[in-house]
């Protein structure tokens, strides 16, 4: 429904009618199934790479100075690169492993290459944080680096790390909109071919209703459980 045509009122309730959201509720399916193997993804590579990045330092635990660097240089090189680039670069990538170059599955791969050099730096400050107290006792103690690692690193940056997912969280679901107009599915998809592309600004309004709603929701359930983790900590 066109504001053209039709008043601003008129406009909101078919925003919130029955009919747009049969077109919005697949939408926020196809949504939260790339925002979920997104999650997944980013998750584990992130954590790994920015224990990598805070172990090889100069003060880690196991200091590596070359590979911390080249490490480090590709992780800011692909930091600086725009979320359309990014998409853009990965289209061939998506045709070699999942066959095509459009659909949700070839966007999870690139939304995962933007969001872990985001998510790794975001651990590595979470790590760097953590009382050097702890980890010089546990050495003291004979602890190796697995040991350090799981039984002090980790627990002890959980809180942290949990609010810093939370944030790359809500960057995977913002960039999968804009993947949308890549043909990735999705409510960006809705957003781009019938909100932009026909006028229809009833449906726009949907989708980003419905994109705030999820956005809402994944930083109350992240706030939610880095502050029972913090209680829990606290009550010991």
């Amino acid at each position: 429904m066109s504001l053209r045509t039709h008043s601003l009122y008129e406009v909101l309730v078919s925003a919130f009618g029955p009919d747009v959201w049969k077109m919005i509720i697949p939408a926020i399916g196809d949504t939260l199934y790339m925002v979920f193997w997104a999650a997944v993804f980013t998750l584990i590579i992130g954590i790994c790479l920015g224990f990598i990045l805070t172990i090889t330092a100069d003060d880690g635990l196991l200091p590596l100075p070359l590979p911390h660097r080249v490490l480090g240089a590709v992780i800011n090189g692909l930091r600086s690169l725009p979320e359309i680039i990014m998409i853009i670069l990965m289209l061939p990538i998506a045709r070699v492993i999942v066959g095509k170059s459009y659909g949700t599955n070839a966007c999870i791969i690139a939304l995962v290459a933007s969001c872990v050099p985001m998510y790794a730096r975001l651990v590595q400050g979470a790590l760097a944080e953590l009382s050097k107290g702890k980890i010089e006792a546990a050495k003291a103690m004979g602890s190796g680096i697995w040991r350090i690692i799981f039984s002090v690193m980790l627990p002890e940056s959980v809180p942290t790390l949990i609010h810093s997912f939370t944030v790359a969280l809500v960057s995977i679901i913002s960039m999968t909109a804009l993947a949308g107009s890549f043909g990735a599915g999705g409510l960006g998809d809705i957003a781009v071919r019938y909100g932009f592309n026909r006028f229809q600004h009833d449906v726009l309004i949907a989708t980003v209703t419905a994109l705030v709603l999820i956005v809402q929701a994944v930083q109350f359930i992240g706030d939610l459980l880095a502050h029972m983790i913090l209680r829990k900590r606290h009550m010991l």
